[in-house]
């Protein structure tokens, strides 16, 4: 039996009802807003307006101080005003509003999907193209990548944990990226490693998901220092103090963080960010959401444009069920109940339940 952090936890009904599906490409929206605040610290300043043409992956807003981070068009089109949008709490927050004409990407982004495993920048490169990438914690946390992977003088990291436990009830966007992008994770987590400078990586995957476990373990096999290791099935496994816990023993202090005992941790979306904006050039503008639900005619997970309406979501998985009582974004444990459909799919949206 895997591992498992030792105090509380419980074990709420799975409901991973989307598990066995591969991931859909859900194309660009007729428009899109655009949040400037979708991470952690603060908001990103506009560097666009009004009239201007703008090519997916371009960059729209820039960081605002060394905790913040960059934000790129995800699609190609012409900006129609910079105005307030609705986040997932039902604040109105500034927002760039784009309206949607072809399908253009900036010159450097590489759109093929071959894997690009060969490593050829330095620490200090790696961290800079994640910095001009936009990428954050993509586990809900959305801590700017950057600055995790700049370790604080006298702090000294020897392991990297990576997250694949997906412990929230009904969301496989994690489990699904696993299988369809296993080579790529292994590369986003090398690049990872080298940032650190450690030669150790593990990787957390509750035993629900066999199949990724066994997968990744494969690949891993032929990597020096990348150990996937199998956990059982409990929430909050998915936590980072309970899984630092769980696979490395070690207790992040209250009012602490990993780096005080060794350790950074990744969720497994953010290393899939890190290799594209590293290997493809990139930035952070499209992400897998989870849309699911009992009655959902479709559960799926969906490859979606940052700035997408949730209500286009809901329409590709078949549409609002009759007997919908409450919409979530996010899973039935940690999720938000949305007050209108027209919120914008921001970088910390995982699943719509």
């Amino acid at each position: 039996m895997g591992k498992t952090f030792t105090q509380g936890g419980i074990h709420p009904p799975e409901n991973k009802l989307s598990a066995s599906g591969q991931i859909r490409q859900l194309p660009p929206p007729a428009t899109v807003a655009i949040l400037l605040s979708q991470h952690l610290g603060m908001p990103a300043r506009p560097v666009v307006a009004r009239g201007d043409t703008v090519k997916a992956g371009q960059l729209i807003a820039r960081k605002d101080g060394f905790i913040s981070a960059n934000i790129h068009s995800s699609v190609s089109g012409k900006v129609l005003k910079i105005d307030e949008a609705p986040d997932v709490s039902g604040y109105k927050r500034q927002a760039i509003y784009i309206e949607v004409a072809g399908d253009d990407w900036e010159e450097p982004i590489i759109r093929d999907d071959t894997v690009d495993s060969e490593i050829k920048l330095s620490a200090e490169e790696i961290i800079k193209k994640v910095e001009e990438a936009g990428v954050v914690g993509l586990g809900g946390a959305t801590f700017p990548a950057h600055v995790k992977m700049t370790i604080p003088r006298g702090k000294k990291v020897n392991c990297l944990i990576v997250n694949g436990v997906e412990c929230e009830p009904y969301l496989t966007a994690d489990h699904s990226l696993m299988l369809e992008k296993g080579e790529q994770i292994m590369t986003g987590i090398r690049l990872i490693m080298k940032a650190l400078h450690v030669d150790k990586a593990l990787v957390g995957i509750e035993e629900n998901k066999m199949d990724a476990i066994r997968h990744l373990s494969e690949l891993a096999d032929h990597i020096e220092g990348i150990e996937v290791r199998p956990l059982k099935v409990k929430y909050p496994q998915g936590a980072e103090k309970q899984l630092i816990k769980a696979l490395i023993n070690r207790e992040v202090p209250s009012g602490g963080l990993p780096v005080d005992v060794g350790t950074v941790a990744f969720n497994m979306g953010t290393v899939y960010a890190v290799y594209e904006a590293v290997q493809k050039n990139k930035p952070l503008f499209e992400r897998v959401v989870t849309v699911t639900g009992k009655s959902l005619k479709q559960p799926s997970s969906f490859r979606v444009r940052i700035g997408t309406a949730i209500s286009t979501l809901i329409d590709a998985a078949g549409g609002m069920p009759e007997d919908t009582g409450k919409v979530l974004s996010g899973g039935p444990m940690m999720g938000k109940a949305l007050g209108t459909l027209e919120v914008p799919v921001v970088k910390s949206c995982s699943g719509i339940l």
